[in-house]
């Protein structure tokens, strides 16, 4: 079968991939595969199109989870903390990905240059997406100029062109089209998430950012979920505990000092969400992490 054969080559294509994301030259392109650490999996996860090519993947975004199952694809369309696991398939292949960040330039330009009438005005709840022959090979093409250095500056651009184009036409669109629009909430709320992951660590009230965003506090609330399938409070906690996760595992701080840095004023407070967030306590969880990191460098 045809489209087999293009998978084959997408899979040969990813040989060098780790359980770290590899960048491959192509800007926005990213690969991984293996056995990767569910604590690397939780994480704030940039505005994407992610392409299960293998194996399986269960994002969880608040309390949501969804499967992402290869070959299949999903769209992140703003910045969100969430979690994660990954498997091997049912023969026991490795799980592989791709991913190719949202360049909103790009999504502009396109939308541009599409009739009005052609673009979805509405989109299926996130979740998996089927692939198709014309998505599967434009993917391959984009993979292909790892092999073509120099092709790179002049056709990356024409290949991530048609990738959107074949997302905007799919299931999940809508949620392209509206962060490709200026003026619509979605755009708005796209930039209230970048603000809020600016000033996560100080406390901010939902008026606050309703008002940065141009809307009823109602309707801000709504839209905010909808973009990140979190509210506004539940998006500021996981950025806090995500980034004092690092900074207890990673970077020496005591656990009463992380919490502090990223905005708990209560140590107990910050241990019981803690725990509640990543299943364990801190000084437990981050002493784990750094036993795994140690056996894998």
């Amino acid at each position: 079968m045809y489209m087999n054969k293009v998978l084959d080559e997408v899979i040969d294509l990813m040989k060098k991939a780790g359980t770290r994301p590899i960048e491959t030259g192509v800007p926005g392109l990213s690969m991984i595969k293996g056995d990767i650490p569910a604590h690397q999996l939780a994480a704030f996860y940039k505005p994407m199109i992610g392409f299960t090519v293998q194996g399986t993947k269960i994002l969880s975004i608040g309390e949501r989870s969804t499967t992402l199952k290869g070959p299949s694809y999903h769209v992140l369309p703003v910045h969100v903390p969430a979690t994660a696991r990954v498997h091997s398939d049912r023969d026991g292949r490795p799980y592989m990905a791709l991913g190719l960040e949202l360049n909103q330039n790009v999504l502009q330009s396109l939308l541009r240059d599409l009739p009005e009438d052609l673009i979805p005005t509405a989109s299926e709840p996130f979740a998996a997406c089927e692939i198709d022959m014309e998505f599967l090979e434009a993917w391959l093409r984009l993979l292909r100029l790892m092999k073509a250095p120099r092709d790179i500056p002049a056709l990356a651009p024409a290949y991530e062109r048609e990738i959107l184009y074949r997302v905007l036409m799919g299931p999940q669109g809508w949620y392209l089209r509206q962060l490709g629009l200026r003026e619509s909430n979605f755009s708005r709320i796209s930039q209230t998430v970048k603000w809020l992951r600016d000033n996560y660590t100080r406390p901010i009230g939902i008026g606050e950012m309703a008002s940065k965003s141009g809307m009823a506090i109602n309707t801000f609330h709504r839209q905010f979920k909808r973009a990140t399938g979190l509210s506004p409070i539940q998006f500021q906690k996981q950025l806090r505990l995500l980034e004092a996760r690092n900074l207890i595992a990673f970077e020496g701080y005591a656990v009463a000092s992380a919490a502090y840095q990223v905005g708990y004023q209560s140590p107990s407070q910050f241990n019981r969400e803690y725990s509640r967030f990543f299943g364990s306590p801190p000084a437990r969880d981050t002493e784990k992490l750094r036993r795994i990191e140690s056996a894998r460098d």
